[in-house]
């Protein structure tokens, strides 16, 4: 396929248009449109990447404010009409360093490149000088100045039905600490790979290179990176393999599948891109085994990777395909399996944005169903003994607690084991009074995961 030459706000528009069509995963939309774009300017990448990410981050505010100074509801705008006046709004109200009017004529003349009416092309010109003559004017969810006049949902740029649940589970207060911290850009957190580094000689390469870094509070395994805002493939170390993005939270999620044992044969049942598959491929002794089950042939792909990137690709065996397909050809049983089930993802909002608004409350009862079937298929897998890891990056009870508890409810056979107990010190305070491993975001600056670890007994 020919690659198109495009200027930043064309392509952020098409992405944006597209992502809201599709209801794809953002990053799976950009991913498709930078692999066929050329870019003029390789700053332009990151321009599009923070317009992008901006405007959905910001989205619930950005209609209210384009709805105050539009003549047409937002309903009756056509999709990449509003998309323009969102990536205009976005640049004007949160882009400092982009003047007013070259946010609007740079906005206004990607929809003239791309072939709209000149009416529609002069509306969007005007709702946007609008809005610039009227920005010092107009509340913003960053300032003080006349914040009460914002309604919750564009304060807070949420969905008003996620808001609702939360402040139900949280109270008010609680529900804002989450949804502001979801609209902050999530730091850049490693795992060091032990197999190839330490963890204290990664840091000082870091710092060598003039990168400000500091080690992570709850993973031992963990550096945190601030001020970095380049790509992540030219942080020093990672062609080398000495590193894996993620965050401290699911580094801790791999480890309560520990101690694991010399022999033994280990099983990561929803292997997806490899960042907790790579971490057990660090920790498995010499003499034990790994296998990772996933069925997306893409996946697959960046899996492999990861882990040949990683130097642990020996270390692994990959299966195509779903857990339950191992049912039938398994003899063996595996000492430890790792289920990091498919979520509605509601816990790292922070790091991909579009979740709020691609998820509804129905979703979540869909997820349950799916859940609770791969823990079923996973107790079947499982040794004598052996320990069953679920986790999901969900802050919802349906994914969480209410599956182990309805797990639990017809397998008997199964006893809830204390996270705490296997975790590092630094990380067991993250550890509730039932035993369930439990992050929230807007607390500790962690993404929020759920984990239970339990033991089955006899057969």
């Amino acid at each position: 396929m020919e690659k198109s030459s495009r200027g930043a706000r064309y392509i952020a528009i098409e992405i944006l248009r597209q992502w809201e069509e599709s209801k794809l995963p953002l990053d799976m939309v950009m991913e498709q449109h930078f692999a066929n774009t050329v870019l003029g300017d390789p700053r332009d990448r990151q321009l599009i990447m923070s317009l992008v990410y901006g405007v959905i981050r910001w989205r619930g505010y950005l209609d209210w404010v384009v709805e105050k100074f539009s003549k047409h509801p937002l309903a009756k705008l056509m999709n990449r009409t509003l998309q323009a006046l969102r990536v205009g709004s976005f640049q004007i109200l949160f882009l400092d360093r982009v003047p007013p009017s070259a946010a609007i004529n740079e906005t206004v003349q990607a929809l003239k490149d791309m072939k709209q009416p000149q009416w529609l092309a002069g509306f969007v010109n005007g709702v946007l000088r609008s809005v610039a003559r009227e920005r010092l004017n107009i509340s913003h969810p960053l300032y003080a100045k006349n914040i009460d006049s914002l309604p919750e949902a564009a304060l807070l740029s949420h969905p008003e039905w996620l808001i609702s649940r939360w402040k139900k589970r949280y109270g008010k207060e609680g529900a804002v600490t989450i949804c502001k911290r979801n609209n902050t850009i999530a730091p850049i957190c490693l795992r060091v790979n032990t197999t190839l580094t330490t963890p204290s000689a990664q840091l000082e390469k870091l710092r060598n290179n003039g990168l400000h870094a500091g080690p992570g509070q709850f993973s031992p395994l963990a550096i945190k990176l601030d001020y970095f805002h380049g790509p992540v493939t030219t942080v020093p170390g990672f062609a080398e393999g000495l590193f894996q993005v993620q965050d401290e939270a699911a580094q801790l999620v791999s480890m309560l599948l520990g101690p694991l044992q010399p022999g033994d044969s280990y099983l990561d049942g929803c292997g997806g891109l490899g960042g907790k598959t790579s971490h057990l491929a660090q920790m498995v002794p010499a003499d034990s085994s790994l296998v990772a089950v996933e069925p997306n042939i893409g996946r697959i792909r960046k899996l492999q990777e990861n882990l040949e990137r990683l130097r642990l690709d020996m270390t692994v065996t990959i299966v195509e395909g779903t857990l339950d397909s191992l049912l039938p050809a398994s003899k063996e049983k595996f000492a430890g399996v790792l289920i990091d089930a498919p979520c509605s993802g509601l816990g790292v909002i922070r790091r991909h944005p579009d979740i709020r608004w691609n998820r509804d409350p129905g979703d979540l009862r869909r997820y349950h169903e799916k859940q609770v079937r791969l823990l079923e298929d996973a107790a079947q897998l499982l040794a004598f003994q052996g320990v069953l890891v679920y986790a999901t990056c969900s802050t919802e009870p349906e994914e969480n607690d209410e599956v182990v508890k309805k797990f639990l409810a017809t397998h008997p056979q199964f006893i809830l084991s204390d996270c705490r107990d296997v975790l590092p010190e630094s990380g067991a305070c993250l550890v509730d009074s039932l035993g369930f491993y439990r992050t929230l975001p807007g607390r500790d600056d962690l993404d929020g995961f759920f984990a239970a670890r339990l033991i089955k007994m006899n057969n």
